[in-house]
């Protein structure tokens, strides 16, 4: 199965967290899985890494050229942003107005993928799958 990781999964990653699921760690270490990640979450990485809250603090503690070495060395493949996609329309739009969770969704639509995401905004979307719900 093809699978466009969702920017949380990404941070999930970097963060090399132990906290998820069973069905979550068996998804990630299953060999029929080929995982993506777009520069779209990159993107959104590089926006939280560059913001601070009010305190001064990052809202995002990795540098997104970190986030790229890393994952260039587990195997993942990168889906660029293209005017195609930015051009696209989503076939069954959301119901929010994010525009990264909607950039997604169109690459995913574009590239024949599912985007795994735990959001509940985006579980139910006709291109959206959560862990759940792979087996």
């Amino acid at each position: 199965m093809r699978i466009l990781l969702d920017t949380s999964y990404v941070y999930a990653l970097m963060m090399a967290r132990w906290d998820l699921s069973e069905t979550e760690k068996l998804i990630f270490s299953s060999k029929d899985m080929r995982f993506h990640v777009s520069a779209v979450s990159v993107w959104e990485m590089r926006l939280k890494f560059n913001a601070r809250d009010h305190s001064g603090k990052r809202k995002s503690e990795f540098d997104p050229q970190d986030v790229v070495k890393l994952l260039a060395a587990h195997d993942v493949i990168f889906l660029p942003m293209t005017a195609g996609h930015a051009a696209c329309r989503l076939k069954t739009p959301i119901a929010h107005r994010d525009p990264f969770d909607e950039l997604l969704l169109v690459q995913a639509q574009q590239e024949n993928l599912k985007l795994l995401t735990a959001d509940r905004q985006i579980i139910g979307h006709p291109l959206a799958i959560s862990p759940d719900f792979i087996q």
